[in-house]
């Protein structure tokens, strides 16, 4: 479960990858799994040593059923922040519903039901934030708030769904999973171009990378040039 026993922990819950992190001694989960993960996730912390009053704060890469389908309902106390980029902020928060101009926003009006809103507030994340030791860069494409995480002290990078693991690399989730897959894949080059080179792909969806992620991500963003 773990990349590296005490910093930084991979939650393996239904198909998808919710991680969590010692930040400076500030416990921190990014993304939150399904709806129906909140067993799981208590059940992993419960393994570590740890419950869920342990977490501190939440970061979200982005609103999608299978990374926000736990935050009103796991129990978090109700002084936990959950960072998030809007417009998915408004998302998570049933302010506004997701478009229906392509089939990636038909599926999250769908899904919206089963995602029950969090009490807890939301604060808002831009390009260029910093949240403790994490520096927030925005990825847009695979949904229009979508950004990633750096922690440049665990030599991780936090990907969300702006790539997915094939094959022991780094792809591109497929066309009808994204707002914009060409946005995506130009929030891919760029990120690539911007961020510090890192160790740690950790991804939303397959393994996670240990080793060499931002050669990886490297590798994908010249493919895609």
């Amino acid at each position: 479960m773990s990349l590296e026993p005490g910093a930084v922990r991979r939650f393996d819950l239904s198909g998808v990858n919710a991680y969590l992190v010692d930040d400076d001694e500030t416990l921190t989960l990014v993304d939150a799994g399904t709806p129906r993960d909140g067993d799981r996730i208590r059940g992993l912390l419960n393994r570590a040593g740890l419950g869920v009053g342990d977490i501190e704060r939440v970061l979200v890469t982005h609103y999608d059923v299978d990374h926000v389908g736990t935050l009103g309902s796991l129990g978090l106390g109700s002084d936990v922040p959950i960072y998030v980029a809007e417009p998915d902020a408004a998302y998570l928060q049933g302010e506004v519903v997701p478009l229906l101009t392509n089939l990636k926003g038909v599926i999250q009006r769908v899904t919206a039901p089963f995602v029950e809103v969090p009490d807890n507030e939301v604060r808002l994340v831009a390009d260029g934030d910093s949240v403790g030791g994490f520096d927030v860069y925005r990825t847009p494409g695979h949904t229009p708030g979508h950004v990633c995480y750096h922690h440049d002290g665990h030599e991780a990078a936090f990907l969300g769904d702006l790539v997915r693991e094939s094959g022991g690399g780094l792809g591109q989730l497929p066309r009808f999973m994204s707002y914009d897959r060409d946005q995506n894949a130009e929030s891919i080059r760029e990120f690539a171009a911007r961020v510090p080179p890192f160790e740690a792909a950790c991804v939303g969806h397959g393994r996670p990378l240990p080793r060499d992620g931002y050669g990886a991500l490297r590798h994908l963003a010249d493919r895609l040039s």
